[in-house]
């Protein structure tokens, strides 16, 4: 054999060996191991999950504990806003000074400013000698009618009769005039003894609140009427407004509007009065506003931002803009599907009033987060960089 059909030959048996190799590795098992397919089922994976943009899997109880609130999405009236600048003050309709009506000696202080107070709660103790003599003068005056009643009309004549009635009568309306309440001035006529007719008393609270006034020092001689202590129910507070005509004919009592704290935070108010005269230096209207502040978010003498609704406004399906949050791009909301919170992109129209239009991606009725979505958002970032799944 010549040494051109060797070289032949080598190079046949070389192909043939190849070839063998390719057909075997064509026609490999589908769950043969090999290191080759691993990564691209890997891709795979990896791919169809950053399509799907990840899933935050949630139970009821966990969105609870980590503060995040769902609700159905609705339709709503979105209209324009007009916002004005306000002040937050008292609500006077539950707040009350606390003054003595009979010149006093103050004792003792029984509550101190900030102190939460419940009604009927001693807020102070007085000394006056107006009080001893008027507490003597019931004890008196009750000791006399006890003895006439036991007597009679038969015994007894019937002018005596009536006057002992009224004198006691009398005595009881003083005490009560100068400030003892019913249950105080029956403690004292029970008990029957004059050396209790001491002069001393109590203020007490007329109702619960917290005290935001207590101006006064203990053995300091106080006139009537001086007010001690100014109590008040934060749990709700007004913010008064000034609004122009033109804004002012959309104020109605009853509707809503936005307290505006800071640029990143609002609160949920009702007009409750509409004045009817101008002021007549800014000739703007004035509006007072009631504001749930169980929160103890407002406080007296606060300045805020106040949006109030002008215009007919326009019927839309919308979502609070807190619920929404940008990824990819593109306005997200987490769309509640049993455990699991699905970030899902939507399309937005006008904003008005902390709240989005939304033109395309949800539905009527569809339940989303409605706030720490940035929470949520995290915990998809988290999951697509392997760092564990968003639970």
């Amino acid at each position: 054999m010549t040494r051109k059909m060797k070289s032949s030959l080598g190079v046949a048996a070389i192909a043939i060996v190849i070839a063998g190799a390719a057909f075997a590795l064509i026609n490999q098992p589908p769950n043969a191991k090999n290191e080759v397919a691993a990564p691209a089922s890997q891709e795979t994976e990896h791919g169809e999950e950053h399509e799907e943009g990840g899933v935050v899997e949630m139970t009821a109880a966990d969105r609870k504990a980590k503060g995040v609130t769902t609700a159905p999405v609705d339709m709503r009236v979105l209209t324009d806003e007009a916002v004005v600048p306000g002040e937050v003050t008292l609500d006077l309709y539950r707040s009350a000074q606390i003054a003595p009506r009979i010149s006093a000696q103050i004792v003792a202080r029984q509550a101190r400013l900030g102190d939460h107070v419940k009604t009927g709660q001693a807020l102070v103790t007085l000394s006056s000698v107006e009080m001893a003599d008027a507490q003597g003068n019931l004890i008196v005056a009750t000791r006399e009618w006890s003895r006439v009643r036991e007597l009679g009309r038969e015994i007894v004549s019937e002018r005596r009769y009536v006057e002992a009635q009224v004198a006691a009568e009398q005595a009881r309306a003083k005490l009560l005039a100068f400030g003892m309440t019913p249950e105080q001035i029956e403690a004292l006529v029970k008990n029957g003894d004059a050396s209790k007719a001491t002069g001393t008393f109590d203020l007490l609270a007329p109702q619960d609140g917290t005290v935001i006034k207590d101006d006064f020092v203990v053995g300091e001689v106080v006139d009537a009427g001086r007010v001690l202590f100014q109590i008040t129910d934060e749990s709700r507070v007004w913010v008064q407004a000034q609004l122009t005509p033109d804004q002012a004919a959309h104020a109605e009592v009853g509707s809503s509007v936005r307290i505006l704290i800071d640029k990143d935070h609002a609160v949920g108010g009702r007009i409750v009065q509409v004045h009817h005269t101008l002021d007549e230096t800014t000739r703007t209207l004035p509006i007072r506003v009631e504001v749930d502040n169980a929160g103890d978010e407002l406080h007296p003498g606060q300045y805020v931002n106040v949006a109030v609704g002008v215009g007919d406004g326009k019927q839309a399906l919308a979502v609070p803009e807190a619920a929404v949050t940008l990824m990819d791009g593109n306005p997200t909301v987490f769309k509640v599907e049993g455990d699991e919170l699905h970030p899902t992109a939507i399309k937005t129209g006008m904003t008005r009033g902390g709240w989005i239009e939304v033109a395309a991606g949800l539905s009527a009725g569809d339940e989303i987060a409605t706030n720490e979505v940035f929470l949520l958002k995290s915990l998809i970032q988290k999951s697509q960089m392997g760092e564990g799944h968003g639970h």
